[in-house]
């Protein structure tokens, strides 16, 4: 994808569409969808939405598992004007209706396997319009029947009433592209989306991305593998979601470029070499858990994985041991790359055309410029030294939603620009290598995820027996971190279990946010003013895993 003059996104997508209209655009699980029916479904969609009364400007959740349902509904989104606010398929009821509310949002596009959640949210939200959509939709009619007598895809209990619940697969044939007014010009400042990244209070963050930002930002992603082969080339098996921005900028990303992105709903190991044998695959995205699992998986060898020429690995830092034993066997590197919400996504990434040094998360994409500061004073620290890693871009958000004091925190004013504190200890060396050091420890890296320490602390402390509770990552190799929780109880408390608190949590938090280990203690280390401090807790931990090695 060449810079664009424009920053109208669908009219990105056209121009691309036009030019490559019996391409493949998506390869979902094994179905081809060419550019020219991908644009066709996705103005169906807008024209659709247009008739149930949504307009430029309105914010639309997508609350399904990524697909080709996925992209057709983001796509509609650009092609309306409207603003795109994906949600993470799993969350609970209370995250889907804290976002409802904070984004605003009167229209929710659903999976009819969550379609409960939404219903229990819906008398608390401004939700009015619901769509549904069956992970089936718009697959060929003998993949439908063969997934319905070998009741192998995952469905749920729906009610359409016409009225304010509606199936997706019939709003897409139900309504033309004639009705679509011209498209609204942008000059790049528009909101496109809401992006939520995890709070360091109890509820989630939405970071506003702009038109420019997200153009800048896939353009900078996709030109990364530009030496290996030319972008309208690639077909990109994407192993992470695209409702997280890494999966955006890249596949996407990639589909603004005029190349091919391969979507599984859940996929298997086996399903994933399946494609990446069949589609000939040359590059592909995934978290170091993955490649770890690559590895150890019995039947990598009986599958042809030659065709990939770029592994790219993101969302947490890649185990040494992994990127080695991945080359030995494979003989291809993995070249990892860096970025946050906050950002718009990549601020480094490998170069794939040089021997990156080991551990190196990469160098600066060109449309970023950072700073290594003293975390506490936030001085310059010495050139080589580590220190946390600031960031600026021209288009990059400013300020989360509707959250004055994060923002604050979070976004600060130095030498007359505004720079997002990562939070993350980095080095770079003399060549422009960056190297992670440390995370502050108010953050937990597992599985690719980010996860805040104090949102897990105040769902724990509301637990009714609870009266303090701290949580640390734990570190583990096949997964980066664990969450460990240590809980003070209520003095007069008794019978409550580790196992309960747990349930608690499961009930009240995303899968991947709930403790692994929970640990009992009468009192938790705290400074002269009270302040919790999970250093000391967590450098035990770091102890007790360096011995058990």
């Amino acid at each position: 994808m060449a810079e664009s003059e424009t920053y109208n996104l669908f009219e990105v997508f056209e121009a691309v569409a036009r030019k490559r209209a019996h391409h493949t655009a998506v390869i979902y699980l094994g179905t081809k969808y060419s550019y020219l029916k991908l644009k066709d479904l996705a103005e169906g969609f807008a024209a659709a939405m247009l008739n149930k009364g949504v307009k430029p400007g309105d914010r639309i959740l997508i609350y399904i598992p990524h697909g080709i349902q996925w992209v057709v509904i983001w796509l509609g989104i650009q092609k309306l004007g409207a603003v795109g606010v994906p949600v993470t398929p799993i969350y609970t009821p209370y995250d889907l209706k804290f976002i409802a509310n904070d984004s605003g949002a009167e229209t929710i596009v659903c999976a009819d396997t969550n379609f409960g959640y939404v219903k229990k949210v819906l008398p608390e939200t401004q939700i009015k319009g619901i769509v549904v959509v069956k992970m089936s939709d718009l697959l060929p009619w003998w993949k439908r029947l063969f997934g319905q007598i070998f009741d192998v895809i995952p469905k749920g209990e729906i009610a359409i009433d016409g009225k304010t619940t509606y199936l997706f697969k019939d709003l897409l044939s139900g309504y033309k592209t004639a009705d679509l007014p011209p498209e609204p010009r942008q000059e790049g400042k528009e909101l496109v989306e809401i992006l939520y990244t995890g709070g360091t209070t109890k509820s989630p963050k939405g970071v506003p991305i702009n038109a420019k930002l997200f153009l800048s930002q896939c353009h900078n992603s996709i030109q990364t593998t530009d030496p290996l082969f030319p972008r309208e080339r690639n077909i990109l098996l994407c192993g992470v979601p695209i409702f997280h921005i890494l999966g955006q900028t890249l596949a996407l990303g990639l589909i603004l470029a005029g190349g091919t992105v391969i979507l599984h709903p859940r996929a298997t190991l086996d399903s994933i070499f399946v494609c990446i044998q069949r589609f000939r695959a040359k590059s592909v995205i995934g978290v170091p858990l993955f490649y770890r699992m690559v590895l150890e998986h019995r039947r990598v060898d009986q599958y042809d994985l030659g065709s990939v020429e770029c592994w790219m690995s993101a969302g947490d830092v890649l185990p040494v041991e992994v990127e080695k034993r991945f080359h030995d066997k494979f003989g291809k590197y993995i070249y990892q790359a860096y970025g946050t919400t906050e950002t718009g996504g990549g601020v480094t990434s490998c170069p794939v055309n040089i021997l990156n040094p080991p551990k190196s998360a990469g160098r600066i994409l060109p449309n970023k410029k950072y700073k290594l500061v003293d975390p506490v004073t936030l001085e310059s620290v010495r050139s080589g030294g580590p220190g946390e890693l600031l960031v600026s871009s021209e288009d990059m958000p400013t300020s989360y939603l509707n959250k004055p004091e994060e923002t604050k925190k979070s976004f600060i004013e130095l030498d007359g620009e505004k720079w997002y504190r990562t939070g993350d200890i980095v080095s770079v060396d003399e060549e422009g290598n960056f190297f992670f050091v440390d995370r502050t420890v108010d953050m937990i890296k597992h599985k690719g995820y980010r996860i805040s320490s104090s949102e897990v602390e105040a769902t724990l402390q509301e637990h009714p027996a609870v009266i303090g509770a701290c949580v640390v990552g734990v570190p583990d190799p096949s997964v980066g971190e664990r969450i460990k929780a240590f809980v003070v109880l209520k003095e007069d408390i008794k019978g409550i279990t580790g196992y309960d608190l747990i349930k608690w949590c499961r009930e009240r938090l995303v899968s991947y946010k709930v403790p692994q280990y929970i640990e009992f203690r009468d009192m938790l280390p705290k400074s002269k003013v009270g302040k919790l401090l999970r250093r000391e807790l967590r450098t035990e931990q770091l102890k007790r895993f360096e011995k058990s090695e």
